[in-house]
């Protein structure tokens, strides 16, 4: 009789142990236990279904449909007849679990490309500077089509290594500058200057950027900055390690632009 009660308490816990593996593959404490009764004893009407589980009658339907909508339960049974449900097979239950990975992962993809912007809506309310930082070519076309985001009639400032620009990320800037040649976002841009430079900008989308050539005292900076929109964006084109940054704060890019505007005033134009 003890070995009887023995066995009886082990079954009871194998049963839990199943009853918490159905839940954490997703189903509900009910749809565990109608699953689990049905793999039990077999085929069942749903008021007997009711009465091995404690789950309520008028619930049962519900927590069943619901289970027959995940695949895991089928209903037979014809007008006039009782239904009788039965389980489907468990590994229904992995493919479940396959398929919410994929639509999570989605999900997580979708929330990582609207992060930035989320962000920005959040720190602006809060009187802090957003910042988001990307790497390698897909982080520079995502700090690029950052610019494509402003209003119509908006002017994009920037200060730019056209060189290095064409020597690095000559396809992501051909796209960028026919998108924004084709949205009419118009651009000033104060170049570093070179004799190649100057042959480059004499057709280089002449009707939608305005450029002035500036002296420095190297060959070359490898960066782009862009001033827009109340934001700040930094490309740095360095071959095995190209990083973008973007800081949104109205305080930072009123500086920028001032200093920006300053410095285009004062340079002759060609």
């Amino acid at each position: 009789m003890s070995y009887l009660c023995g066995k009886s308490i082990h079954v009871k816990i194998v049963n839990m142990n199943e009853e918490n593996i159905l839940i954490q593959a997703g189903l509900s404490e009910e749809q565990s236990l109608a699953y689990q009764s049905l793999l039990d004893k077999g085929p069942q009407r749903a008021s007997d279904l009711a009465k091995w589980t404690g789950i309520k009658r008028g619930l049962i339907y519900k927590v069943l449909e619901q289970l027959e909508s995940m695949g895991l339960v089928s209903k037979n049974g014809g007008v006039g007849t009782v239904a009788i449900f039965s389980p489907a097979h468990p590994s229904l239950l992995l493919s479940n679990i396959e398929r919410k990975e994929k639509e999570i992962a989605l999900t997580k993809e979708m929330l990582v490309s609207s992060i930035g912007s989320l962000s920005s809506k959040f720190n602006l309310i809060t009187g802090k500077p957003n910042v988001q930082f990307f790497e390698g070519e897909e982080g520079v076309k995502k700090v690029l089509d950052d610019t494509l985001n402003v209003p119509k009639y908006t002017e994009i400032y920037t200060y730019a290594d056209l060189e290095a620009i064409l020597k690095y990320i000559p396809n992501i800037n051909q796209v960028y500058s026919d998108r924004r040649e084709k949205l009419g976002i118009k651009k000033k841009g104060l170049l570093l200057d070179s004799p190649k430079v100057r042959e480059l900008i004499k057709s280089y989308h002449t009707e939608t950027t305005d450029t002035k050539l500036i002296q420095y005292n190297v060959s070359e900076f490898e960066t782009i900055m862009q001033i827009y929109e109340n934001k700040i964006s930094y490309i740095t084109l360095k071959e095995n390690s190209m990083i973008g940054v973007i800081i949104e704060d109205p305080f930072i890019y009123k500086m920028h632009k001032n200093i920006f505007e300053h410095l285009w005033n004062i340079t002759p134009s060609l």
